[in-house]
């Protein structure tokens, strides 16, 4: 996957980018990747081909039920491994390698569920874009930013919506996450649409703890250089 530079998300990010709301910040990113792979991706791209594969040939026949069974349509896994390649790279330090659980967490999504979504989570956020930008509606200027990319009527839409010690984007005081990746098979193109919201409080006292302990151990370290003096 290669990552790709377009000017329209660029105002959108920076709109997001520790938004603060108060009580509240919102981080949110736009990116834009290339289904072009590279060495790396090739390997990984492989593991999870094969993975797969395994699976499938070691389920039942007769388990129709099996949320997998979708995966037996190589364009299906083709858009999962995309997909995961896209998450890896925008986290790295996480590990994707195992498409099967992977594919448990992802979850096609019409255009009017992501709408009700952001409707819901950035309401806050489209009332401060108004009083930035005037009249302009935030939902539409993501819209156009993201429609000049790849083409939202041609894009198939996901959510990834892992269990909670596997949330990628909480953060301390998370108080919610989402992310979502609009995927142009023509174009072979995905915008990601990562967003958290944390307290501000809680973000305060975890600061406020790291500070104490990063004191005691300056003090222990102290204490230790001066044990070696003697």
């Amino acid at each position: 996957m290669k990552f790709l530079e377009y000017t329209p998300l660029d105002s959108i990010n920076l709109f997001l980018n520790h938004l603060s709301l108060g009580e509240s910040t919102i981080n949110g990113n736009l990116e834009a990747f290339s289904c072009k792979q590279t060495g790396t991706d090739r390997k990984l791209s492989f593991s999870l081909e094969q993975e797969i594969l395994d699976y499938l040939e070691q389920s039942s026949d007769s388990d129709s039920a099996s949320p997998m069974q979708y995966l037996t349509s190589r364009s299906s896994r083709k858009t999962l491994i995309y997909l995961v390649l896209t998450l890896s790279h925008m986290y790295p330090d996480y590990d994707f390698s195992s498409a099967v659980r992977s594919h448990l967490y992802f979850r096609e999504e019409e255009w009017d569920s992501f709408k009700q979504i952001f409707e819901t989570y950035l309401f806050e956020a489209a009332r401060e874009w108004t009083i930035v930008n005037g009249e302009s509606s935030f939902m539409d200027s993501m819209t156009n930013a993201i429609d000049e990319v790849v083409k939202l009527k041609d894009c198939e839409i996901y959510s990834y919506n892992p269990d909670f010690e596997g949330d990628l984007s909480l953060e301390k005081g998370a108080i919610w996450s989402f992310n979502f990746f609009f995927y142009n098979k023509k174009l072979k193109r995905v915008v990601s649409f990562r967003c958290c919201c944390f307290s501000n409080l809680a973000a305060e006292s975890f600061l406020g703890d790291e500070m104490v302990k990063e004191e005691e151990e300056e003090e222990e370290e102290e204490d230790y250089l001066v044990g070696m003096d003697m």
